[in-house]
């Protein structure tokens, strides 16, 4: 074979590669290429995942660095919508974002109104206490009566916490920050979070306490959401997710967040 014929031939995969992207890719990926940008939907609270530091006011935690990375790979700029897991659905539906990317936890209750990528992390429910309430020194301790659980509007937590605990009183708050004052104030006894959120607690004030139970306590896969019925847009959300994890490019960003131990590897 020829040199000549060798660049030809190179040349005809190439360019067939490219129509089979073209012919394939979804309508939403080719809005988006169109309009030279994606709109990606972040809760800027979540510590570690899509978190605004305070100090420096930029965006920092894996899911930030994964949206560069999309964006990067669709050729487009990013776009970050500020949102929450209470406007998560309306969000998707009316077009605010094109996918959230905010560690969205895979409930069947969330399944009418969007589409999940395959998982990426994995977290547990954990409580944040005080170090001086001593009458709540572990997991244990808080499905007693008398206790006060606090859990956030919209979060996968809210359910499960309900149904689960039989004898706290478990009380609901439309907003994260919410739960830390019903805590500090001693209304409450702790409020119910995850690994990444309870992590940030404990590094970034002196007074909480991280109670873990001894075994996960309902185990949740996070993933991306779309918009409902967008199957090919999450093919393509997936297979990008694929390669995060091939290359080693979502570990990498979890462990720079000290999150490591709970990314879904497969």
């Amino acid at each position: 074979m020829t040199n000549c014929f060798k660049i030809t031939f190179c040349i005809i995969l190439s360019l067939l590669a490219a129509s089979m992207n073209s012919a394939f890719a979804s309508e939403r990926s080719e809005k988006i290429k169109t309009s030279g940008e994606i709109k990606v939907c972040i809760w800027p609270g979540y510590f570690a995942i899509s978190y605004r530091n305070p100090r420096t006011q930029q965006l920092e935690g894996v899911d930030i660095e994964m949206a560069h990375e999309l964006a990067d790979s669709l050729g487009v700029k990013l776009n970050f919508v500020e949102s929450s897991f209470s406007k998560l659905a309306s969000n998707l539906k009316n077009d605010t974002c094109d996918i959230a990317m905010h560690g969205v936890g895979i409930r069947d209750s969330r399944k009418p109104h969007m589409e999940f990528s395959q998982p990426y992390l994995a977290s547990g429910i954990y409580a944040v206490g005080t170090k001086e309430n001593e009458e709540i020194a572990r997991w244990d301790d808080i499905d007693q009566d008398g206790v006060i659980a606090v859990v956030q509007k919209g979060t996968y937590m809210e359910p499960v916490v309900k149904e689960r605990f039989k004898q706290a009183e478990v009380s609901v708050v439309d907003s994260f920050k919410a739960r830390e004052q019903e805590v500090m104030s001693g209304r409450a006894d702790v409020f119910m979070t995850d690994f990444p959120y309870g992590k940030r607690m404990v590094a970034l004030t002196s007074w909480a306490v991280l109670l873990s139970p001894e075994q996960p306590f309902a185990k949740t896969g996070y993933a991306y959401a779309v918009p409902k019925g967008e199957l090919e847009w999450l093919k393509e959300v997936d297979d990008f997710l694929a390669v995060m994890k091939k290359t080693g490019k979502l570990y990498q960003f979890a462990a720079k967040h000290g999150l490591s131990e709970i990314v879904v590897h497969q």
